[in-house]
């Protein structure tokens, strides 16, 4: 071989491998119908982008992270391993939400990732295509040097073509208890100084409905949406751990950390986001052994929503005594058992002077109901007291734990749930949070963590115009697109919004009806009753509490957008329940029964009349015959509802 022609060749080969070494690999996975596509592009830039129906959801969208004193992970890797499966199977809920049987089918696309120079780590990504969503999650590994690795940044993109309707909830910060309303804005609204919470719906229009949100937060930070100073451009915004400024330390690990699986719910209509399992699907099998001491079921109050606080034994009876004639299995002893609260003397293992907690306790129990008790969280953490009170709960027979005033879902909070939730389940006991950040779907697996508020929810009757029945439509197809959310329903004292004001006791602005509809829309199997004994035993429509579960075998989106009116239908054994919510124009609605099988059925319903509008709480209950194939015609009040039983004839 002459020298020419080697030379030459030697030129060509170099050539070639910077080619490739340069080159971008690209890695697709579909959604098991075909319809959802997921594309990873791995070059110098890790990206990732989604279709649906062959329509863009996301454009080329960054992946990565920053660090303090190692550099960013963004791209420019090896590829060291893949994996391509696909998982179809059914699981049962200890606590049935929406389904009694959930179908969890997905395929999953894992890649193994390595820098290609120095310092050469390693980072997992594993994406899944279901039918109605996506979601994806990192995995971090240890680093060099043995010291925590910190990460300041998630370089997560969420690149929104168009500029497409969303509605957009700001906290104004990320130290919150995630109670605000959701807001109809266009996409361009949001900047790089929005702090929005989720889920974050959206509306691409022509049958394209998106929702953002995250499952699975476990010893990892929370976060919130707002832009890279583009247009459209959505990135995460970690919480910063207590002390650290925005743009400081998010989380610090020694050992491997995953990430929160990253998830857009999608679909061609907003009801198949409200009737999706993706998020639950997320988490891990149920970690509780025997879960068979968990039971949902509705719940007596005895809070300063319907009254000031009085812990007075005959109060507390009379609320036991609600709860017995209407037979719910719980009743929720508030604030001030324990005495003075959030104070270095608080001692959550004594009762008040003015009480007695077993005679309470077995009071309860003679009339088959079972007590709940509330608690501050710092008098909760102080010298690590849950680690004694929950033992004593157990002994006492108490059934679960009302905690408050979190405010936080940096990394520390979140590991802080994880290990409350697990003392109490070593201990028997329910855990419903307040101030609270939303559900991540851990219910799957640690499912006495029963319910949680992080929601504008009831309570703000008490001191607020901002419960607009406009904001309770918009709840069904937002903050309940996550999960589980006590908003304590159930407030009697129905009038229009003239006449509502700040009062004691509270009143509400919305029909019966409404009020009703919402122990059928929003989801809670732990679902904590308002009001008064007074305001509710024998009035009109509290036979229907006698009889509404709290967890549900189906369900069924029947019709609605956010803040006009929402239309539900969920079926517990052979009953079917509907519930219609509506905003303040009054309308008919047409609403179908095709979910039925074919046959004959009997339906009792609590309806709106021609009175509500100025009349509020006036209701008509009828009972009529129903035909599977016929739909229903149902006329709403302004600030009206809805809700029916539909039982099949024999």
């Amino acid at each position: 071989m002459n020298n020419f022609k080697f030379i030459s060749a030697i030129i060509i080969l170099v050539n070639l491998l910077s080619f490739q070494n340069v080159m971008a690999q690209d890695f697709t996975v579909t959604s098991p119908d075909q319809n959802i596509k997921i594309k990873i592009i791995n070059g110098e830039q890790l990206t990732w982008s989604c279709t649906f129906l062959n329509r863009m959801i996301t454009e080329s969208s960054a992946l990565g992270f920053e660090f303090k004193n190692e550099p960013a992970m963004t791209g420019n890797f090896n590829v060291i391993s893949t994996g391509l499966n696909e998982i179809n199977e059914i699981w049962n809920p200890v606590v049935k939400s929406k389904h009694s049987e959930i179908r969890n089918h997905f395929n999953e696309l894992f890649l193994l990732l390595k820098e290609k120079e120095s310092p050469m780590r390693e980072m997992g990504i594993t994406f899944r295509a279901y039918n109605d969503g996506i979601a994806f999650r990192y995995h971090l590994l240890r680093g060099a040097k043995i010291v925590d690795r910190q990460i300041t940044r998630e370089l997560t993109t969420f690149a929104i073509p168009g500029d497409p309707k969303a509605w957009v909830v700001e906290y104004g910060g990320y130290s919150t208890s995630q109670e605000s309303e959701f807001k109809e804005f266009p996409l361009s609204y949001v900047t790089d100084k929005t702090i929005a919470g989720m889920p974050f719906l959206m509306d691409y229009g022509e049958n394209c409905w998106v929702a953002l949100t995250e499952a699975r937060i476990d010893n990892f930070p929370a976060f919130y949406l707002g832009t890279n100073g583009k247009s459209g451009q959505l990135t995460t915004k970690l919480v910063p751990l207590p002390g650290e400024p925005e743009d400081g330390v998010k989380a610090r690990f020694a050992d491997e950390v995953f990430s929160p699986w990253r998830v857009l719910m999608i679909g061609n209509s907003p009801g198949t986001l409200i009737e999706s399992d993706i998020i639950q699907n997320l988490n891990d099998p149920c970690a509780i052994s025997d879960p068979s001491w968990i039971r949902p079921g509705m719940s007596a109050w005895d809070h300063w929503w319907s009254g000031e606080v009085k812990m007075e034994m005959p109060v507390i009876k009379q609320y036991i005594d609600l709860a017995s004639e209407m037979g719910w299995p719980y009743m929720l002893v508030d604030w001030q058992w324990y005495g003075k609260f959030n104070t270095p003397e608080a001692d959550i293992t004594r009762w008040a002077p003015q009480i007695n907690m077993p005679e309470i306790i077995a009071y309860a129990a003679s009339k088959n109901v079972r007590i709940i008790v509330w608690l501050y969280s710092t008098d909760v953490n102080r010298n690590s007291a849950y680690k004694k009170a929950f033992p004593l709960y157990h002994q006492w027979g108490v059934a679960g734990v009302k905690i408050d005033f979190m405010d936080r879902d940096d990394q520390q909070m979140v590991n802080w749930y994880h290990d409350i939730i697990r003392c109490a389940a070593d201990n028997q006991l329910l855990v419903n949070f307040h101030g609270a950040y939303k559900p991540d779907g851990i219910i799957r697996t640690w499912p006495n963590m029963i319910t949680r508020e992080g929601v504008l929810g009831g309570e703000y009757y008490k001191f607020s115009d901002r419960m607009s029945p406009e904001h309770n439509v918009k709840l069904a197809f937002t903050r309940m697109l996550a999960g589980q959310m006590d908003y304590t329903p159930g407030g009697f004292l129905n009038v229009t919004r003239e006449e509502w004001k700040q009062q004691v006791p509270t009143l509400v602005w919305n029909t019966r009806a409404a009020e009703l509809s919402k122990f059928v829309i929003f989801e809670s199997p732990l679902t904590v009753v308002c009001d008064h004994p007074d305001h509710i035993l024998n009035q009109p429509g509290s036979d229907f509490l006698k009889i509404v579960p709290t967890t549900w075998d189906d369900i069924r989106f029947l019709g609605g957008y956010p803040g006009d009116y929402v239309a539900i239908a969920k079926r517990s054994g052979d009953q079917w329940f509907i519930g219609i919510l509506n905003n303040q124009s009054g309308k008919q609605v047409t609403i179908p029964v095709n979910f039925l099988p074919a046959g004959n059925y009997e339906l009792e319903s609590w309806s709106d009349t021609k009175k509500s509008d100025k009349e509020p709480t006036d209701i008509q209950k009828k009972v009529q015959k129903l035909k599977f194939d016929e739909p229903l015609k149902i006329t709403l009040a302004k600030n009206g509802g809805y809700v029916g039983v539909i039982s099949k004839l024999k």
